[in-house]
């Protein structure tokens, strides 16, 4: 049996503390999202929050409802359980989702290229549903996958009841909750190839060529948008988690429950404003960076690498110095094999001035299969006969 840090150590990862001069108090002060019933304004790297209102009322997300059936969609391809070109076939059950659509006929094939497509850019119900029977087997399936993810990254006002946003019982979320997901979200470089283009096209080269216009016209309209996700149903109004990037920093800005999609959009606008003119960020490490080799017991290799799971950096006030930062590893005792590509074996603490301001999960880079007795003999063999 594994044996782990002690849980208040991984009660912090899931909800970081943040030093001087990053609390949400700072930023309710400014006037925003007075047109919506929810928001809140984060940083990427950190996950501090930088502005909230009733972020953690829970809310309809509407279709940004996709924004979990992607992560577990760019998952699937980082883990190489799917690829790019392998072909999707859209069930007849795919193909009958109304709302918003790519228009998918019974039977027909897509690569899992074009159906993201779909869904990130077109927020096809159908790609979802679709997608979601590829990497589940069905929907019902797709949605346990859903909550368990959810629960994983500690989102405790959030709850699925279909992959697509359609509106349903029990389906609900937070502007809290949502960012955090658009925050592992983007922990997938290339997902932003999708969610950051303003048109495309599905079914190239043949008569039903179909025109796909991103549902997230800040895309076009605001510089350093690249994401992530609208939403809209009559219950739960107009609806955006949307992330800029400029320079070194990432922010992501949600509003649940706008009355138009202007008011929608002025008030990401202004968000995203507040966040790259009062706040800045010092990159340390990008996602993948090697931390450490670390020793694995009965394993058919010694040492695995450790790296990060997502970009690292610190946040500060504009000007603010960034001095006085050390780095801290702390690793889960006992590693033991197997590990999975992925899997969460230590946290990276960083602190300023010895106060910690933020923690990130370390991972395996890759898999450690478990050793043969006959494997485990001859290692131990050859370390009685070196050491004679």
């Amino acid at each position: 049996m594994k044996r782990f840090l002690p849980f208040v150590i991984v009660a912090a990862l899931l909800f970081p503390t943040f030093s001087h001069p990053v609390s949400a108090a700072e930023g309710q002060s400014a006037e925003l999202a007075t047109k919506a019933r929810s928001a809140v304004l984060i940083e990427r790297d950190t996950g501090a929050v930088l502005f909230e209102k009733n972020s953690q009322q829970p809310l309809p997300p509407a279709s940004m409802t996709k924004i979990m059936t992607m992560i577990l969609i760019m998952d699937a391809l980082d883990k190489g359980k799917i690829t790019l070109n392998e072909k999707v076939r859209a069930s007849e059950y795919a193909a009958s989702m109304g709302g918003s659509q790519i228009f998918l006929e019974p039977g027909e094939e897509m690569t899992v290229n074009d159906m993201l497509k779909g869904i990130a850019i077109g927020s096809g119900n159908d790609a979802s549903v679709a997608m979601a029977e590829h990497l589940a087997g069905s929907e019902k399936a797709f949605v346990t996958m859903m909550n368990k993810k959810a629960k994983q990254l500690g989102l405790k006002n959030t709850h699925f009841a279909n992959p697509t946003g359609l509106p349903v019982k029990d389906h609900y979320s937070t502007a809290y909750d949502m960012a955090m997901m658009a925050k592992e979200l983007l922990k997938y470089d290339k997902i932003t190839n999708y969610t950051g283009k303003y048109e495309d096209y599905l079914r190239q080269n043949t008569d039903k060529k179909f025109w796909l216009v991103n549902t997230n016209r800040l895309v076009k309209f605001y510089q350093g948008v690249d994401g992530v996700k609208t939403g809209f149903t009559g219950e739960a109004k107009y609806c955006l988690t949307a992330t800029a990037k400029k320079g070194n920093m990432r922010v992501i800005a949600v509003v649940f429950g706008a009355e138009t999609p202007k008011e929608r959009n002025t008030q990401v606008t202004q968000m995203l404003d507040y966040a790259f003119n009062q706040y800045q960020t010092t990159p340390l490490y990008k996602r993948n960076a090697l931390i450490v080799k670390a020793s694995v017991s009965k394993g058919d290799q010694k040492k695995v690498n450790v790296v990060t799971s997502e970009p690292i950096s610190i946040l500060t006030k504009k000007g603010a110095s960034t001095k006085d930062v050390t780095t801290e590893v702390k690793m889960n005792q006992d590693l033991k094999a197997p590990l999975q590509k992925g899997e969460e074996v230590g946290m990276l603490i960083i602190k300023k001035k010895g106060q910690v301001v933020s923690q990130s999960p370390l991972v395996s880079q890759g898999n450690v299969k478990e050793a043969s007795w006959w494997h485990l003999f001859k290692r131990t063999m050859g370390m009685f006969n070196h050491s004679s």
